[in-house]
């Protein structure tokens, strides 16, 4: 090989070399300068349609629910009646050990819904297949709802200690910065519709408020007194 080709091939070396840190770089300069400042905007709570889910554990020689089981099967018939956007869909075991005592109990199930004020016309039954069959197949109930969620938190597209791109050395959050604070908000929402617009404001109580006002004409103190304020002090034992 003559020296031209050798000087040749280094340089084709140097420029390849070149174009792939270019490369890097510029993927890398992608990722953080299209980051929004704000945690809000890069991990937003969603409001969308959700399912809530009920599972019972009937054993295949009982056929019958427990008081706990009872009172599930009446709670989800309370909040349904709330806060669902659809039916009920009851998941029914077929060809498991426990069919036929899941059979008998869905019985039990659909009278506790009728009681409980669930039109039967609400009620859709669908059977299933267990996919692990050593698994106690559960006789499970579901409707939808609108729930809030944000996330999935745990991601990392860039790195947090010091690298070629810029965001490092601007202070700028981290990726997953405010993301679990979100995920919890979310979570904790008992009306989704909360965290898009407020409620309307309910009536007023007329009869508190003349006491309130009453109160403040005469000017005594317009608080509410605890009965209970000053009960149980030191200075009291004894006496």
């Amino acid at each position: 090989m003559t020296t031209m080709t050798r000087h040749a091939a280094r340089a084709i070396a140097i420029v390849g070399l070149a174009a792939l840190l270019s490369g890097c770089k510029a993927a890398h300069h992608s990722v953080t300068s299209t980051m929004p400042h704000d945690y809000r905007q890069r991990h937003p709570i969603a409001v969308k349609e959700g399912t809530r889910t009920v599972e019972l554990f009937i054993g295949d020689r009982r056929g019958s629910l427990d008081p706990t089981q009872q009172a599930e099967v009446a709670s989800f018939a309370h909040t349904w009646r709330r806060e669902a956007t659809g039916g009920i869909i009851i998941d029914v075991p077929a060809g498991t050990p426990n069919e036929r005592a899941a059979a008998d109990a869905l019985r039990e199930v659909r009278s506790i819904l009728a009681v409980s004020g669930v039109p039967g016309e609400a009620v859709a039954m669908k059977a299933y297949r267990p996919d692990t069959p050593a698994k106690l197949a559960t006789l499970r109930l579901n409707y939808p709802k609108m729930i809030a969620e944000a996330g999935p938190c745990g991601l990392w597209p860039t790195d947090l200690g010091p690298s070629l791109g810029a965001g490092t050395h601007e202070n700028k959050e981290y990726w997953n910065y405010g993301c679990s604070s979100q995920r919890n908000m979310a979570a904790m929402a008992a009306n989704p519709a909360d965290l898009v617009q407020p409620r309307e404001e309910t009536a007023i109580s007329a009869a508190r408020r003349s006491t309130v006002l009453g109160k403040w004409q005469k000017g005594e103190a317009t608080a509410t007194q605890d009965p209970n304020a000053g009960k149980g002090k030191i200075s009291d034992v004894g006496q």
